[in-house]
């Protein structure tokens, strides 16, 4: 519900009402909280102001297991999507993932609608520019418009507003993306309240007149996927041949030249930018300088919408100064007569240093206060609302003084980001990949509700009647599993007619259809009919694919699981928060300041901090060993 005064006081304050702030609301709320969330404009919230997509390589996989958790990202982006796209079909199960270009007009105003339809939450629009607080606990906020509103527990969410500037050439102004206000204050504060702040970068391409394109000049790319969507509960899907379609185009000659004759132009190269911008989602200028030897870098042409003629230039991230925009749009193939609709432009923006929180996402130095999305030192919408999802949960189990919600590397991308942010923290807008996961054959697409729903269902934040069918479809998936073990085939069965279509040799002796399945090219859909299996056995596509990967990947998953248990082992040895690291007899130096700074909970979680050697591992073994503490 929108109010316009505050009368009383919350359980859980959100600042920001992106796709961090919205996810962290809605938790909250599903966990039967009091919920405000403040936000300076609500007409602006989950706003898409750069790419506008959900999912890619590792971050579809995470906007699953925000589903998972009973998050409304992944409904919100089947039900507002231009394209669907599974990356990676020629490669492993462990790094296949959706990614939807999705509809940057509806997408947030669907969520919209969802948030002011939600019992227990109150949406106020102000800016918020303090806390309320002591030396060790933050107790609720203070605003623009006069409010001193108290809470049990504050969420921070403010995305890339915290004194963001904009940037375009060698001008600089004060400005929040896609031309919103600033939140000035806030950051100030907290410095005051002596927590690090980091300067951070990031941009966008610019947006072009659709009617002003000659896409013949451009290589269609279609979605490809009609069946599946990110959240395990949707059931409708937009066939292919009504997806939109995107183009990819290349760097030409021309533009190169264009850029370098105009570098020092640019914010970046012109000495205006000071943030550190993402390693792994550069300017156009900055892949031009670093990668010389590229002749031509690849571009997209993306729709934005249903409702608008908005093509985003997906790769073409600049600051350069309005005029040599011009020119370098008008290098691209079929963009010759492009008319310009937004400009580019590259935005600064306060965080937070990650190692001032802990797992729980909860800052070490004052309870009661979290942080998620891109104050936490990150990038992308998916990883912000990945996060926001934990910090709503842990602000209300902080609340019933129960322990946090923290998911383990091998459980969950989630629990990987968390986990990279605050062993190694981040001086760079930090972005989840693939690689960083080294059990990514455990967290994979399809299995998501198999790794989290008895979680979230423990937690409040899926209902029985979700959680019910869950159970039903492991069920079925783990009778068909025996099942499988069980039904053999010989020299005079049906299925050889099947494996000789594929190139198989007849079955000289009986061979179970497990071991048929785990054959190349063999599907679940080519043996199903000689199975002839119960109608109530009968398993949809998306548990067929489930079942399908677990026995053709069976060996390699119980491999990975099996080095899962040796780090929960590690995990499991606590150290405690008043270890003297700086006096610790055997320590390497680096360790020791490491240790001192980051705090670990765990020996798992010392182990993983860059810097830190197997010997300085050993020391703290020995001794919390001659301490007794294991």
């Amino acid at each position: 519900m929108l109010i316009e005064n505050i009368t009383h006081s919350y359980d859980v304050i959100v600042v920001g009402a992106g796709h961090a702030g919205n996810e962290a609301a809605l938790a909250a709320a599903r966990m039967k909280k009091s919920v405000l969330l403040i936000t300076l404009n609500f007409k602006m919230a989950s706003n898409m102001p750069c790419n506008p997509s959900i999912g890619g390589s590792a971050k579809g996989i995470v906007v699953r297991e925000i589903d998972a958790l009973g998050g409304f990202m992944g409904k919100c982006a089947d039900q507002e999507y231009l394209q669907m796209k599974m990356l990676n079909t020629k490669k492993g199960p462990g790094v296949q993932c959706l990614r939807a270009q999705t509809d940057k007009k509806r997408y947030p105003a669907n969520m919209q609608k969802h948030l002011l339809s939600i019992e227990n939450l109150d949406i106020l629009e102000d800016e918020v520019i303090g806390l309320l607080n002591d030396d060790s606990s933050v107790f609720g906020v203070t605003t623009k418009k006069g409010y001193k509103i108290n809470s049990k527990a504050v969420v921070l969410a403010t995305g890339t507003y915290m004194d963001s500037e904009i940037l375009r050439g060698h001008h600089k102004e004060s400005g929040g993306p896609d031309g919103e206000k600033p939140s000035i204050g806030l950051s100030s504060y907290l410095k005051s309240m002596g927590l690090r702040i980091q300067r951070l970068k990031t941009g966008t391409p610019q947006r072009i007149a659709k009617e002003s394109i000659d896409f013949s000049k451009g290589e269609i790319q279609y979605g490809n996927v009609e069946d599946e969507g990110f959240s395990y509960e949707t059931n409708k899907f937009i066939p292919l041949d009504k997806q939109i379609p995107c183009y990819l185009i290349y760097t030409t000659p021309k533009t190169h030249q264009i850029i370098n004759e105009h570098l020092l132009d640019s914010a970046m190269y012109g000495g205006m930018v000071h943030g550190v911008g993402p390693r792994y989602c550069p300017s156009i200028e900055d892949k031009i300088v670093r990668f010389k030897d590229k002749p031509r870098h690849q571009l997209f042409l993306e729709p934005e919408s249903y409702d608008t003629n908005s093509i985003y230039v997906q790769g073409f991230s600049t600051s350069m100064p309005e005029d040599v925009q011009v020119e370098m749009v008008h290098s691209l193939p079929g963009m010759e007569n492009a008319k310009i609709l937004k400009y580019a432009y590259a935005i600064e923006y306060d965080a937070l240093d990650p190692l001032e929180f802990d797992n729980s996402l909860m800052v070490k130095k004052y309870k009661g206060l979290f942080i998620s999305g891109q104050i936490c030192g990150t990038s992308g919408y998916e990883e912000a609302a990945g996060l926001g999802l934990m910090a709503g949960v842990n602000a209300c189990l902080y609340i019933d003084d129960k322990p946090p919600f923290v998911l383990g590397r091998d459980e969950a991308y989630i629990g990987v980001m968390i986990d990279d942010l605050i062993t190694k923290g981040t001086n760079e807008p930090y972005r989840l990949l693939s690689s960083r996961a080294e059990y990514r054959l455990l967290l994979r697409h399809d299995n998501a509700d198999f790794r989290l729903s008895e979680k979230a269902h423990k937690l409040g934040l899926i209902n029985d009647e979700r959680y019910n069918k869950f159970i039903e479809k492991k069920k079925k998936i783990n009778e068909v599993l025996k099942l499988l073990e069980n039904i053999y085939f010989g020299a005079k069965s049906e299925i050889n007619e099947y494996l000789s279509s594929l190139g198989y040799e007849k079955l000289t002796y009986g061979v179970n259809a497990k071991e048929i399945l785990k054959r190349n090219n063999v599907t679940f859909d080519g043996i199903e009919k000689y199975l002839h299996l119960d109608e109530n056995l009968t398993l949809d596509n998306q548990a067929k694919k489930q079942l399908e990967i677990y026995v053709k990947y069976e060996g390699y998953i119980q491999n990975q699981r099996k080095e899962a248990e040796k780090l929960h082992k590690l995990d499991n040895i606590i150290l405690k928060d008043d270890i003297d690291y700086l006096n610790l007899d055997g320590l390497a130096l680096e360790a020791r300041q490491k240790f001192d700074a980051i705090r670990p909970k765990t020996i798992g979680q010392a182990s993983r901090i860059s810097g830190v050697n197997p010997s300085d591992i050993n020391v703290l073994i020995m001794y919390l060993r001659k301490n007794r503490l294991i």
